[in-house]
């Protein structure tokens, strides 16, 4: 089964948790053993898997990627003025690979899936790729 996330951002940078639409999905495809593929397809947004429990962890990735990445440096070359998204994207990675177990998905006690956008606000597209246990 395959589904299409439509999720909208509001900022700049923002993340945003699918954890539930992810689930929703996954209960709705009545797979009970298998895997949910997470893929983001663009090139300035990304998909991870972090705590879901405490909103300051979040607030902390986004600090230290913009220590990491900043927005503004003089040796970019891209063209579009958004080299820092690109890059930021790269560095995480744009899917995720999460077993189903007993018709759930297994994420760890505070593990949650976030979507993660650097060139926003926009609307992105998550697919998810929900296969079967042979």
């Amino acid at each position: 089964m395959t589904e299409i996330l439509k999720v909208k951002t509001t900022k700049h940078t923002s993340i945003v948790n699918i954890t539930p639409q992810v689930r929703d999905a996954v209960r709705r495809s009545g797979v009970k053993e298998g895997l949910c593929i997470v893929y983001v397809p663009h090139t300035t947004a990304c998909v991870f898997i972090n705590e879901g429990a405490d909103p300051d962890v979040v607030k902390d990735i986004v600090y230290t990627l913009e220590s990491l990445i900043p927005w503004n440096d003089p040796n970019y070359e891209h063209g579009e003025g958004n080299s820092a998204a690109h890059i930021r994207s790269a560095v995480i990675g744009n899917s995720r690979i999460v077993p189903i177990i007993d018709g759930n998905l297994t994420l760890g006690t505070w593990e949650a899936i976030f979507l993660a956008e650097f060139d926003g606000p926009r609307e992105r597209n998550v697919i998810l790729k929900i296969l079967k246990e042979a």
